[in-house]
């Protein structure tokens, strides 16, 4: 039985394609310096690429800039939104006084609900 298996490769283990006759793209690598940790990260780009003036740090999330001889590149945050929260949505449909309201309500609506409850409770 053993002499009828099948055998072939691991799935992933090896490619089945070869390099022969591939050209590959001339490539470029930039560095980048964090401005919160301070560490290097050197990324490898294509090299006719558009390299980005800033990436984002590996080790801390923080905007790493693009080491351009001595010093880094300069970034224009002044066309970047600011992300609205649920609060701000909130206020482009009411007004304070109007949630002021509406809290008023609920909360009387749960105040009589938990009043409703403690007197089963208690009986």
């Amino acid at each position: 039985m053993a002499d009828r298996s099948l055998r072939g490769i691991r799935l992933g283990a090896q490619s089945l394609q070869s390099e022969d006759g591939v050209v590959f793209h001339e490539r470029a690598q930039h560095t980048y310096s964090c401005t919160s940790c301070g560490r290097d990260t050197t990324m490898t780009f294509a090299a006719d690429a558009e390299v980005p003036q800033a990436w984002e740090c590996r080790t801390c999330g923080a905007e790493a800039l693009l080491r351009i001889g001595d010093g880094t590149a300069t970034v224009d945050h002044s066309d970047d939104k600011v992300a609205r929260t649920h609060w701000d949505m909130l206020l482009e449909r009411r007004t304070l006084p109007e949630l002021e309201e509406l809290l008023e309500e609920r909360l009387a609506f749960v105040r009589s609900r938990r009043g409703a409850a403690d007197e089963k409770i208690s009986a």
